[in-house]
């Protein structure tokens, strides 16, 4: 199907594209992620190109099509990509647009359990410190000081680089001794995390006089402070020019992870962590304290081998 897009990303006269341009517009008016959101399209256009009929007319067919021409890629992609047609299926059948869900008779991708990899705190104080110093001189641009709380918060807090990029002003409860903000999560969930980091909020509150900011986006896309909020692309794009320019390479997630890694490595409960990181099952929550054991095991080899045999 090589006909143009429409603006909603929807192949034009396709029997899906209206289907399709309503579905993602009941997601958005159900708050769900714009990252979400924008995944889901390009997921149901590349699926759309299997399918000719209506919707009525929805099979196991095509969706096994769909899913045999991504094969090669990574299972947590086609997992995500099948998600995507499951979800606009079981919103055909609710809006009786389909009979029964040719999901059901599709099996589900099985995402190989992975630790999480996160990154040294050597190498995440020399990404930060090439932004700016902790201690920022007057003359820095607001824009480079907006980059450095963005990214810092993400470590501090723990919270994906999507909630940070949509936090607002009003999320903040900067109290002396008390500071707090609200993350928004996964799923319209909000989560408060404790702002314990005397440097950060000291860094927060710096940036806020700065900038001038007293209500709405707490990142804002445009120098001159007008813009919406950043989006989570451009600060990707950002966090890994200042990589660059600290000579090492760490996926802007693996904050989160470092976050974690750090909290049960201190002693932090699995159920404490699991709240401060908006996890909705403590087992996500678990493979941190995995990865502990596997750095514990580590450094025991490593003693071991300076230690020398026994005699």
């Amino acid at each position: 199907m090589g006909a143009e897009r429409t603006a909603a990303g929807v192949l034009p006269g396709h029997p899906l594209a209206a289907h399709i341009d309503d579905f993602l517009a009941d997601l958005a008016n159900a708050n769900k992620p714009r990252n979400t959101i924008r995944a889901y399209r390009g997921d149901l256009i590349a699926f759309a190109a299997h399918h000719d009929g209506e919707i009525g007319d929805l099979s196991a067919a095509p969706v096994r099509a769909f899913l045999g021409e991504i094969a090669v890629q990574a299972a947590s992609t086609r997992k995500r990509k099948r998600a995507a047609v499951a979800s606009f299926c079981r919103w055909a059948v609710r809006h009786d647009l389909l009979g029964a869900s040719p999901m059901d008779r599709i099996d589900t991708v099985t995402v190989p359990k992975t630790l999480p990899r996160p990154a040294p705190a050597a190498d995440i104080a020399a990404v930060l410190g090439a932004i700016c110093s902790r201690r920022p001189r007057k003359d820095v641009p607001v824009d480079v000081l907006r980059d450095r709380v963005l990214f810092e918060t993400a470590y501090v807090c723990g919270a994906r680089a999507s909630e940070v990029c949509g936090m607002h002003v009003e999320d903040l409860d900067l109290r002396l001794d008390d500071e707090h903000a609200r993350v928004h999560g996964k799923g319209g969930t909000v989560r408060t995390v404790l702002l314990d980091d005397r440097g950060y909020v000291a860094l927060l509150k710096l940036y806020l006089a700065r900038s001038g900011y007293t209500s709405g986006p707490l990142f804002r896309a445009s120098i001159n402070g007008r813009g919406g909020p950043l989006s989570y692309d451009a600060a990707d794009s950002r966090w890994k020019k200042y990589c660059a320019d600290a000579g090492t390479a760490i996926g802007i997630h693996q904050l989160r992870h470092a976050h974690a890694t750090e909290l049960i490595n201190s002693g932090v409960s699995i159920e404490v962590v699991r709240r401060r990181l908006g996890h909705a099952s403590t087992e996500t929550t678990q493979t941190y304290a995995e990865l502990a054991d596997q750095v514990a095991d580590t450094e025991i080899r490593a003693a071991r081998r300076r230690r020398g045999p026994r005699l």
